[in-house]
């Protein structure tokens, strides 16, 4: 069986209630292993002044190399994701209030059915496991937060904390019921 890779990531979109238009995506691995992009096709002119100040002022420079076409984000997301796994299953993806953020990603292929078979067709939800792990405290989020790539960094240290808090409480009950 290929083994568990864990992917934390997040989203940074334009949406209108219909419409969700990627803007960013990042994403890192357990290992440390990093993915940035930025979209050359989302329209910046339906962004209210909150995404324009808190996302889109964020962004590197349009000669920066995470610019680029959905397609190339398509193939380079792809190769990413799958490093190391052919199977499905063998895949987690994580992310903070998931539901946007899977729905931002899975349309980079379009219609759910057209989702490459490794790639989960839900996120977990980092902000559900810290409900149910009784919110344990989380590092904070720092002056870059929604930048996608700064934010999927936050989402693997949030998981460290809460794996840490998880593994202590089930150490607790079994020391406790010895």
């Amino acid at each position: 069986m290929a083994p568990l890779r864990r992917i934390f990531y997040d989203t940074e979109f334009i949406e209108d209630g219909h419409t969700i238009d990627l803007v960013s995506i990042g994403a890192v691995d357990e290992d440390g292993n990093e993915f940035y992009a930025v979209s050359t096709e989302f329209d910046d002119t339906r962004a209210i002044p909150w995404v324009r100040k808190n996302v889109l002022d964020k962004l590197p420079g349009p000669a920066d190399r995470a610019w680029m076409s959905r397609e190339r984000i398509r193939t380079e997301l792809l190769e990413f994701l799958t490093a190391g796994v052919n199977n499905r299953g063998s895949i987690e993806l994580w992310a903070w209030y998931a539901a946007y953020d899977h729905v931002a990603l899975c349309q980079l292929w379009g219609p759910m059915p057209a989702l490459p078979r490794p790639i989960p067709r839900f996120s977990k939800d980092l902000r559900q496991r810290w409900d149910d792990l009784g919110k344990p405290d989380l590092p904070g989020a720092g002056a870059d937060q929604h930048d996608a790539l700064a934010d999927a960094r936050h989402n693997l240290a949030r998981w460290h904390v809460m794996e840490k808090s998880r593994r202590t409480r089930a150490e607790g009950v079994v020391i406790g019921s010895v």
